[in-house]
C-alpha cells in the first residue's frame, strides 16, 4: 500500500507572511491620517473647516470620511488627509 504524505512544510508561508508585513510597516508614508472628533454641530462645523484652511484638499486630498448625528444631536465624524503635501 501506498503511503499518503503529510501536509507540506510551512515555512515558505511564514516567510512571505513576514515578508509582507515588514513592507506594509515601511509604508506608513502612503497611508491616510485620519482623526474622529464628537462635537455639536457649530463646533463640528468649525473643526472641519479648520482641517480644509489648515490641509487643501487639493494637496493633502483632505475630506470628511464618514459622520452621522448622534441622539443628543451632536456630530461623529471622521476627517482623513494624506500625510503630507508631496
Amino acid at each position: 500500500m501506498a503511503r499518503v504524505p503529510g501536509p507540506p512544510p510551512m515555512d515558505g508561508l511564514r516567510r512571505k507572511i513576514a515578508e509582507g508585513r515588514q513592507v506594509r510597516a515601511g509604508a506608513g508614508e502612503g497611508r491616510f491620517v485620519r482623526e474622529t472628533f464628537m462635537l455639536p454641530r457649530e463646533d463640528a462645523r468649525a473643526k472641519a473647516r479648520e482641517w480644509f484652511d489648515a490641509f487643501p484638499k487639493a494637496a493633502y486630498w483632505t475630506e470628511v470620511e464618514s459622520w452621522r448625528q448622534l441622539p443628543d444631536g451632536a456630530i461623529e465624524f471622521t476627517m482623513r488627509r494624506l500625510p503630507s503635501a508631496d
